[in-house]
């Protein structure tokens, strides 16, 4: 493939709701481009752009599918992004690197929430669109309900470049607004026509408001319209591209790719209509001391590029993706990775075009490429020059919102398993994984409960470990509500020296998030000053092992205030034992209970969810403390036990057709329930007599 220029190239992602066709689009467009010779079909598994085995297993797309093509003289970089929300950090990271956007939507079902929030994210980077109401071929297709859906739902400034001839079985072809030209299908291929008389009033007038539009674009094309009333075909598509770019204009196309009907037509809209990396404003970037500044996209001076995307599969490779946004970069450069200060050498490179990979020897600037077996750089990482180094503006990954805790199927796997997991999170940046020293486990969290199969079908694949899913431990607290005082006492004689500690505790309840706090209190030497740290130390050993249910303990002021010692067989370790015995006994009669962590959760989501999403929230025990308004949604903002947020985000999901979305943070904590509490002594007893 050759060099391209930054101004015949076109950056572009695929976007959409969940099974509109998006992978079946971008394979018609490979193969017009003549880079396959029959297009590849998800049932088959045999296509371009699903590749790695868990797309073809599940016949979903996983993982963003970079693929170029070349159409009229222009390179077309398109990213084939998943469907499903699960992976929607593909979808985040591959709009960073793009001029714009393909809005796929199904002409049957009509604007779905996928359509929604890739819009905002579009709109969000004011990146200009395409909406291609795709599948014109099915049953109940509808261009018409379809515009009208996406003016209601997402704006006005929606305007159809591309009319469907017929719908369902009678769709047949599509008419360019621009060309005022039909092209009907039979076989596969296209013949040019004149517009049929049923749509030759329709196409008039829509091709008269885009003269409108253009010409208002534009102050000496308005004139010339005035006077004329007409515009050629260059001054037409310039100011409709201009449109594009300063949004205010979307055009839309009917198709349908699986019968490739009017795809060819939408890639002519790409090349035409669509920025090129030319027009990109300037790149956000921080300077080696700090400061934030812009860097112009030019193929001139240093080079800058971007990694956006990870892939480690084993027929595939480890690939690193890279949008070049400035200079050029050559096989066998020396490069740096300015996020973590380290040299780079740049190895083979690739135009990678979905499962298949061209031989190139650099990337340009406003190109996107792949490199392999780079030591260190991971996603989010700007390689650049060592004398000249910038940090290109990074990634925001959304929050993860699912959390689950991972066991091994097979004792002694889990070291395995967490060194695998991180290496497939320096892939993925939208899922973490830790380990909670205090629950003793392994904690993943992501988008959702599919990400997370996935993940560990990959685990089982790369690191040959099984691994599942297992409700998350929480993290209960032990406390007191009165005040008690009593006696810990340590005498054991073995023969030879003995062991002797003896010490009173006092203790009383702080408030709620106190902490611990210790005092001495010892008068008149009756226990010697070096043995008091090991009380406290004792103390804390038993706080941390718990009293009541073997959780923490928190919130307690502890005073040791008397006591007694033997000049010979009293030891650290003997009021180390006194102070845990003193505190043990001390809690039984202080009125002890348990406490639960309490999560700070704010769900945003649509009105005519509202009474759902509240009364389910309430089941949860949790207490509802404010709404409000932010635009057309309503903001719910609640105090909810962890322990009723497991598969939250799924519930939620579910309940509100993926149009919800909720946020949490710790909170507090407060006094468990008598009911939920007994519950977990019960178990904690049981447990100890198991052992």
């Amino acid at each position: 493939m050759k060099k391209y220029g930054m101004e015949d190239i076109r950056n572009t992602a695929l976007v959409g709701h969940q099974s509109t066709g998006k992978t079946t689009l971008g394979e018609a467009i490979l193969f017009n481009a003549g880079v396959t010779n029959r297009m590849g079909r998800i049932e088959d598994g045999n296509t371009m752009l699903d590749s790695t085995s868990d797309e073809i297993e599940r016949k979903i797309s996983i993982n963003a599918a970079v693929a170029a093509v070349e159409h009229r003289k222009t390179k077309i970089n398109m990213i084939d992004t998943p469907g499903y929300e699960d992976f929607i950090g593909d979808v985040v990271a591959s709009m960073r690197v793009v001029e714009s956007g393909v809005i796929v939507m199904s002409a049957d079902a009509g604007v779905e929430v996928g359509i929604e929030k890739n819009w905002a994210y579009l709109e969000s980077l004011g990146l200009p669109r395409i909406v291609v109401v795709n599948k014109m071929d099915k049953e109940h297709a509808d261009f018409d309900k379809c515009l009208a859906e996406v003016r209601q739902k997402l704006g006005t400034k929606v305007m159809p470049l591309l009319l469907p001839i017929g719908s369902g079985e009678s769709f047949k072809g599509v008419v360019d607004i621009l060309k005022k030209k039909a092209f009907v299908y039979s076989g596969g291929a296209f013949t040019e026509e004149e517009v049929p008389a049923d749509l030759a009033g329709r196409v008039d007038e829509l091709r008269t408001d885009l003269m409108d539009f253009a010409a208002e674009s534009d102050d000496s094309l308005l004139e010339k319209f005035l006077e004329g009333g007409e515009l050629d075909d260059r001054e037409l598509i310039g100011g409709l591209s201009a449109g594009c770019l300063a949004g205010t204009l979307v055009p839309m196309a009917g198709v349908s790719a699986i019968e490739n009907i009017g795809v060819s037509q939408l890639m002519d809209f790409v090349v035409d209509l669509m920025p090129s990396p030319a027009q990109r404003p300037k790149i956000a970037v921080t300077t080696d001391g700090g400061g934030k500044e812009t860097i112009d996209a030019t193929p001139d001076g240093s080079a800058v590029a971007f990694v956006f995307k990870t892939l480690s599969e084993k027929h595939l490779g480890d690939l690193t993706f890279l949008r070049v946004f400035a200079g050029e970069v050559k096989t066998g450069d020396d490069l740096y990775d300015a996020n973590i200060e380290n040299a780079e050498r740049i190895g083979q490179l690739y135009v990678i075009q979905g499962k298949s990979r061209v031989d190139i020897d650099s990337i340009p600037a406003g190109d996107i490429g792949a490199a392999v077996k780079l030591k260190s750089s991971k996603v989010n990482h700007t390689l650049c020059v060592k004398a000249h180094p910038v940090i290109v503006k990074k990634i925001d990954f959304p929050e993860p919102t699912f959390f689950t805790a991972i066991e091994a199927k097979e004792k002694g796997d889990m070291e395995k398993i967490g060194s695998g997991l991180h290496r497939l999170a320096e892939d993925d940046p939208s899922f973490t994984v830790t380990v909670d020293p205090e629950i003793k486990q392994t904690i993943l969290a992501g988008q959702g409960e599919l990400q997370i199969e996935v993940i560990l079908a990959r685990l089982k694949r790369m690191n040959q470990v099984d691994a599942e899913m297992a409700a998350p431990r929480i993290p209960y607290r032990e406390t007191i509500t009165a005040t008690s005082e009593a006696q810990g006492k340590h005498k054991k004689q073995t023969g030879g020296r003995g062991q002797y500690g003896d010490v009173w505790l006092r203790l009383e309840p702080l408030p709620r998030g106190g902490g611990f706090e210790f005092v001495d209190a010892i008068v008149g030497g009756v226990i010697p000053g070096k043995f008091i740290p090991a009380v406290e130390k004792g103390v804390r050993e038993a706080m941390a092992t718990g009293v009541v249910a073997g959780y923490v303990f928190q919130d307690v002021k502890v005073t040791a205030f008397d006591g007694s010692f033997h000049t010979v067989d009293s030891s650290d370790q003997a009021f180390k034992t006194a102070g845990s015995k003193g505190f043990r006994l001390a809690v039984k009669e202080a009125k002890p209970v348990i406490l639960e962590p309490i999560y700070e959760v704010t769900v945003t989501a649509p009105p005519e969810y509202m009474g759902d999403v509240m009364g389910d929230l309430s089941m949860r025990r949790g207490k509802i403390h404010g709404t409000e308004q932010e635009g057309g949604l309503q903001k719910i903002k609640a105090h909810v036990p962890l322990a009723e947020l497991h598969r939250y985000s799924t519930i939620l999901r579910s309940m509100t057709q993926g149009r919800a979305t909720h946020h949490r943070e710790f909170s507090h904590y407060e006094v468990l329930p008598h009911e939920n509490a007994q519950k977990l002594i019960a178990e904690a007893e049981a447990a100890r007599e198991d052992s």
